[in-house]
């Protein structure tokens, strides 16, 4: 197939991956230990079991380069995967660039979002194990939405914490999650110790994904093994199993005949990024091929461009284990702004060991930048994008225009993580010139990184 043939590829459902792949088979470095928040110690599988199945937990650990995806899981697979593999022309055209912008159109799920690649195994998983109730919190709600619809579809109940915030921005979101049978609540609250602290320390809280953790994981970890935990970003499995993007677009890219030199997503914990870019890292790692991975994240909430680099609690009551990540303090509380699912204070472990080993490059920008690149790409690809992934089209268009100006052609993918039908109350305040570009406080960042945990590791 040509290049000027190719600007729309959507594979067979034959050429649905069947497996995940797992970059720690091929990690150049070694990653640090998860620690046990009292002891400082590594932990094992009976630490986790608590709160995950064993099945996710042997995949938080593994060292197989592919996994094999159940085929009741690639069942569930069928009804949006493959996603299209789009070539932005028309966006090429009005930038005026010799470049090639290539997008994943992971929107199409019937979430509305990448969040439903691990939210299905999850579930399934919970599901063999015969766990009848999962806890989990929520930002933006793209992840509770998709964990509701998946919890629905395996008959587990949902029980969901979505960031106050959002539970007052996005009320349509919480409308799917309900629809689903889940049972939602804002972020934090009184239903647990976790969430009366909180409220007791700031009674006006608009909340954070660090306090919507504390609250999730209390629930499972006090209810005697009725409950389990499920995260939608953040943790390896969670990573291994959004590897079907990359894995997809490395298979439509040489439909086209073309291969990206530069890959693009937006960071919030790290999985729609980690999913499209780990499988093209793979190349980079085995084979040496050149490309340029930008993880993309908010100026308010710059957690891989201005954090620290160590162990931290991955909530706000630290109650989780002690992860190294790039982090902004587990008491940090990131500005309210739109792109709720990036309001999160750490990053993967994976993702953050990649970036301090100098294999990612991250960068931020603010709102009013993503809102921008956002309209432009609306008006000429026909899609509003979710405020998450307009970071990832910000940084496409920055590298068109930089590849226009030094006359190269360039190639470059990124990952349209969701679509904004529910966000349009934050282009209203953008079109009315009403979005502000909400602040870092270094100074709050510095509050909070004082109170990382003591660990000499």
């Amino acid at each position: 197939m040509s290049t000027t043939e190719s600007y729309r590829v959507v594979l067979p459902e034959s050429r649905i991956p069947t497996s995940w792949y797992n970059i720690l088979a091929d990690f150049p470095v070694a990653l640090p230990p998860v620690l046990h928040p009292g002891t400082h110690q590594p932990i094992g599988p009976a630490d986790l079991a608590p709160l995950f199945p064993m099945e996710l937990i042997k995949q938080e650990v593994s060292s197989e380069r592919y996994i094999p995806i159940p085929e009741g899981v690639r069942d569930i697979y069928r009804l949006w995967r493959p996603t299209p593999l789009i070539r932005a022309v028309r966006l090429e055209k009005a930038l005026d660039t010799p470049a090639h912008i290539y997008y994943k159109n992971e929107s199409v799920s019937p979430s509305g979002s990448h969040k439903l690649n691990t939210a299905e195994p999850q579930a399934y998983y919970n599901k063999q194990e015969g766990v009848q109730s999962i806890s989990t919190e929520t930002g933006a709600g793209q992840w509770g939405c998709a964990l509701a619809i998946a919890g629905d579809m395996f008959k587990i109940a949902i029980d969901i914490y979505m960031v106050k915030i959002s539970y007052q921005q996005k009320p349509y979101r919480r409308s799917i999650m309900q629809a689903f049978g889940a049972t939602v609540t804002p972020s934090p609250s009184d239903r647990t110790a976790a969430g009366r602290m909180i409220l007791e320390r700031n009674p006006e809280s608009t909340g954070s994904l660090g306090m919507a953790i504390s609250e999730a994981v209390e629930v499972a970890a006090t209810s005697g093994g009725a409950t389990k935990y499920s995260i939608g970003s953040c943790l390896n499995h969670v990573l291994l199993h959004q590897t079907v993007i990359g894995e997809e677009a490395l298979d439509a890219m040489a439909e086209i005949g073309e291969y990206p030199d530069v890959v693009i997503g937006c960071v919030g914990g790290g999985s729609n990024f980690g999913g499209i870019a780990l499988p093209f890292l793979h190349r980079t790692l085995t084979e040496g091929v050149k490309t340029k991975f930008l993880a993309i994240e908010p100026s308010s909430c710059p957690t891989l461009t201005k954090g620290a680099y160590t162990y931290d609690f991955g909530d706000t009551a630290g109650l989780t284990p002690l992860i190294k990540m790039y982090t902004l303090g587990h008491d940090f509380v990131p500005a309210s702004i739109h792109a709720g699912g990036l309001r999160y204070h750490g990053m993967s472990p994976i993702i953050s060991t990649l970036v301090n080993a100098g294999y990612i490059e991250p960068r931020a920008y603010g709102q009013n930048q993503c809102f921008e690149a956002a309209i432009m790409f609306a008006r000429n690809e026909g899609i509003i994008p979710a405020p998450e992934s307009s970071h990832a089209i910000r940084a496409a268009i920055d590298e068109a225009l930089a590849a226009k100006e030094r006359d190269e052609k360039k190639v470059i993918l990124f990952n349209l993580s969701g679509h904004g039908h529910f966000d349009m109350s934050a282009y209203d305040a953008y079109l009315a010139g009403q979005l502000a570009d909400n602040g870092f406080s270094a100074e709050e960042m510095a509050k909070s990184l004082a109170t990382l945990p003591n660990v000499n590791a």
